[in-house]
């Protein structure tokens, strides 16, 4: 984008409308740093899933275009935070540190402070803010995050608190700037929001329904990030099995999956998350036979009871899944299998729990995500006079995690003295004689190197597993 360029007046398509706030924000910065003597600085703050890691990138990347500079400290000149609303402790982190950026701000009385992402889709949180956070300056949710320079612009041209939260999303806004956490690896939203609704879910709720990218936009962001040294990418949907079924031409994402497969200097494709109900043999057979997808499925099993699934609102029960594993590891049997799991969704018996238990024994998954569940307001599973009494889903909880950790150790321990590709991403924070990086798989291993390995993907002799982690050494 020219720095450079003027407008006429303020456009109405998209992206230019934003290109031309930035470039308004742009000159009302260097107002406020000729009358400050200095730079202004930023700083972005991601909760949540690598969707929001995604957006935040997005976030990061309009900033750095209208001129701030990025800090690794929240006392700073713009805090963002992108928030999580998938369960009560994400909500109650967000509030606890606004506290502290309001001390910052005593300090610094031109400081701004935003709160955008899945809290704020939620009009109680709102409320709450509004009333009880009046020092926070910009709240706008998941859908117009593309929005963020004009937003910023009335923020500036204002007094008091500025609010913009969309119900549904209004499009899809592409070629906006952004920057990667990393160089050399990348996150790709194929899609957006979901159509699943979970009985205890608020995703739906506050990133609206399902709306695919095309897959030209789609495959012009990776083949733009490859000329650019990324060697790897993670395909981003809140279910990424039902890609496609909305456009206007049709394509499933195993087709999708084979097209990417094809990008010249492309080493890695990943992608999360999967929803077993529409996990289709097109895609196992399309994983099995590809050249550069990983092969790690993260499979969300959530329960194993048949009766708690059909609860859940999720379309499979216990037969399907440990059939649909079965399937899997046929045509792939080297894969990692990783999940996710509630224990404590209301109505959870002994008996539904022992089904978890059986299910998570037969399968033996590389790691698991456990959680105890959580009541989200606004979702039918949180009205449920039924709720497990918090000992049991302690108890419970436990007997889980003991159980997914004795696996995942058992499946490390496995690959002990195999040699595997390791994508090196940095240097090891606690011995900077080694570095560290992820095996296809997606574990972590450390081994002597320097910098200079940063992005690339090399052979690693596996000498040693230390439960989910390993030691190793190039290999000759």
């Amino acid at each position: 984008m020219s720095k450079t360029k003027e407008w006429e007046e303020i456009p109405t398509n998209e992206p230019d409308r934003q290109r031309y706030f930035i470039n308004e924000d742009r000159k009302l910065l260097m107002l406020k740093e000729a009358d400050l003597g200095r730079k202004l600085t930023f700083h972005v703050t991601t909760f949540g899933c690598q969707m929001n890691a995604r957006d935040s990138e997005k976030l990061r990347g309009i900033l750095e275009e209208i001129g701030y500079i990025p800090s690794e400290s929240e006392d700073c000149d713009l805090v963002i935070y992108n928030t999580c609303t998938v369960r009560e402790n994400a909500d109650n982190r967000v509030y606890g540190r606004l506290g502290i950026l309001h001390g910052y701000k005593k300090k610094n009385p031109g400081m701004k402070i935003a709160v955008c992402g899945c809290m704020i889709q939620e009009e109680h949180v709102v409320n709450r803010i509004r009333e009880s956070y009046r020092f926070v300056d910009l709240l706008f949710g998941t859908h117009n995050v593309y929005q963020l320079a004009e937003l910023l612009h009335e923020s500036f041209m204002k007094e008091g608190m500025t609010i913009h939260v969309l119900d549904k999303a209004e499009k899809i806004v592409e070629d906006l700037p952004q920057v990667r956490t990393y160089p050399f690896k990348a996150g790709v939203n194929i899609m957006y929001g979901c159509n699943n609704f979970c009985s205890y879910c608020i995703v739906p709720y506050v990133r609206g329904r399902e709306r695919s990218r095309t897959p030209q936009a789609i495959l012009r962001e990776i083949e733009k990030q490859v000329e650019d040294g990324v060697v790897e990418v993670m395909l981003l949907g809140q279910n990424v099995n039902s890609y496609g079924k909305g456009l206007e031409n049709p394509i499933s994402f195993a087709e999708l999956l084979l097209e990417i497969d094809k990008i010249p200097g492309l080493e890695r494709i990943r992608f999360m998350t999967s929803h077993p109900k529409d996990l289709s043999q097109e895609l196992i057979d399309a994983i099995a036979k590809s050249k550069h997808v990983c092969h790690h499925i993260h499979l969300p099993l959530q329960s194993g009871s048949s009766r708690l699934l059909k609860d859940m609102n999720r379309h499979y029960d216990k037969e399907a899944y440990l059939d649909l594993v079965r399937r899997i590891r046929e045509a792939i049997p080297d894969v990692a299998l990783t999940t996710d799991i509630i224990v404590g969704y209301p109505g959870e018996t002994d008996e539904d729990f022992e089904e978890t238990m059986d299910v998570v024994k037969q399968v033996g998954f590389d790691s698991a995500f456990t959680f105890e569940y959580s009541r989200r307001s606004g979702t039918p599973a949180a009205t449920r006079p039924d709720q497990v009494a918090q000992e049991v889903v302690t108890e419970r909880f436990n007997r889980l995690l003991k159980q997914v950790q004795e696996d995942g150790r058992n499946r490390a321990k496995a690959l002990e003295g195999q040699t595997r590709t390791v994508l090196v991403e940095e240097v090891n924070r606690e011995d900077d004689s080694l570095v560290s990086g992820r095996m296809e798989n997606n574990s972590v291993v450390h081994f002597k190197g320097t910098s200079d390995l940063i992005g690339k993907i090399v052979p690693v002799h596996l000498t040693s597993c230390k439960g989910f982690y390993y030691l190793g050494e190039i290999a000759n």
